[in-house]
């Protein structure tokens, strides 16, 4: 199947389906000599896990990892590092009665057009646990950001139409919270919308929104390798997310040129910008502010509430969707998001280490 690997200098190789025996990724071209162990990969897994509140599939898997290679006395060894999660508790029953219809907001219909052929039990290649290799591998980009003083905060921006007040923002609240949001308030009115919506048998979306700090300038290419079309790529490379901006986005199709253009000055003797509506990059280059993206991921499709739709026959049908289902994707999707612009943001730097002669010769001539 193509498709499955990205990126340039840091590649990444996913692999498995929903209710296979395993799935699991392949990461290329990490350095040698990162520390690095199951445990912390497993940090990462941990916050995309399902059955985690009232709000997440009850679907009970640990989604515990093993670093096959790669790895030798706690250090990565720069050969290819090969991680697997196996499946423990599918239940390919539950999805027997679909095999023969197409669910609406589904690629079920779709992957019959391209494939001819699709495996029914919870979306195949297209199921969100695809993501499970995509959050092992950001856990190892994040550590190489570390060591770098890049750091990325991810959080629930959006609920439905609940959204978060920066003025109560609070960062420590991320990891604690249900539902990854930063307010304590703007959850508590999410959850209630979430139990309406549960016992409406609905689902709602929501705008997941991602900072990263200390990103240097100068990285990313002026064409197609642009910084932001990469992360663009890659965030709305995953399942759930039909739109992504970056700084103020959308925004700027309604603003004068007055008041996108974002000034430059200076402080503590280096040029800075007085405001970041263009969101951290410039020509597809940073500029070395932050890096502002949003995600709009869409609502869950698997929904109990009667349907429309048509079976393999051709005939016009009404079904109910039943099983473990999130009713909302944005939680779970907060670090997928993070680990898809960890991984752009790495293969980005070390495609920049060669854009300059004198850092070449800074490296090499010792």
């Amino acid at each position: 199947m193509f498709g499955s690997t990205y990126g340039n200098t840091l590649k990444i190789s996913t692999w498995g389906e929903s209710h296979g025996k395993a799935l699991g990724v392949v990461v290329d071209g990490c350095p040698a000599g990162l520390s690095l162990c199951e445990e912390d990969i497993q940090v990462f897994l941990d916050r995309r896990k399902p059955g985690q509140s009232a709000f997440t599939t009850q679907r009970n898997e640990g989604d515990l990892v093993e670093i096959l290679s790669g790895v030798f006395e706690g250090k990565t060894t720069g050969t290819p590092i090969s991680m697997i999660v196996r499946n423990k508790e599918q239940r390919s029953k539950d999805y027997s009665e679909i095999a023969n219809y197409y669910r609406p907001g589904h690629a079920d219909y779709t992957f019959d057009e391209k494939f001819g052929f699709r495996d029914y039990r919870g979306g195949g290649r297209s199921s969100g646990r695809e993501t499970i290799g995509r959050v092992a591998a950001g856990a190892i980009a994040s550590k190489i950001l570390n060591q770098l003083g890049i750091s990325i905060t991810t959080y629930s921006k959006s609920i439905g139409n609940v959204e978060i007040d920066y003025n109560k923002l609070d960062k420590d609240n991320i990891l604690k919270d249900t539902l990854y949001m930063p307010d304590k308030e703007a959850s508590a009115k999410a959850q209630e919308l979430l139990k309406e919506k549960i016992a409406d048998t609905d689902s709602v979306g929501g705008i997941i929104e991602c900072v990263v700090k200390n990103m240097p300038a100068g990285v990313g290419e002026p064409v197609f390798e642009k910084l932001d079309a990469n992360l663009a790529k890659a965030v709305m490379s995953i399942g759930a997310v039909k739109g992504v901006e970056i700084g103020d986005g959308f925004a700027v199709a309604s603003a004068c040129g007055s008041e996108n253009n974002d000034n430059f000055k200076i402080e503590n003797d280096r040029i800075v910008k007085s405001t970041n509506h263009a969101g951290g990059i410039l020509g597809g280059i940073s500029d070395g502010s932050d890096i502002v993206l949003r995600a709009a991921v869409k609502p869950t499709p698997s929904i109990a509430k009667t349907q429309s739709t048509v079976n393999k026959s051709n005939e016009e049908i009404e079904i109910s969707i039943h099983g473990r289902h999130d009713p909302i994707i944005v939680p779970r999707a907060v670090v997928v998001v993070e680990s898809m612009v960890a991984l752009t943001l790495v293969d980005m730097l070390f495609m920049s280490i060669t854009s300059k002669m004198d850092d070449i010769i800074d490296f090499f001539k010792k």
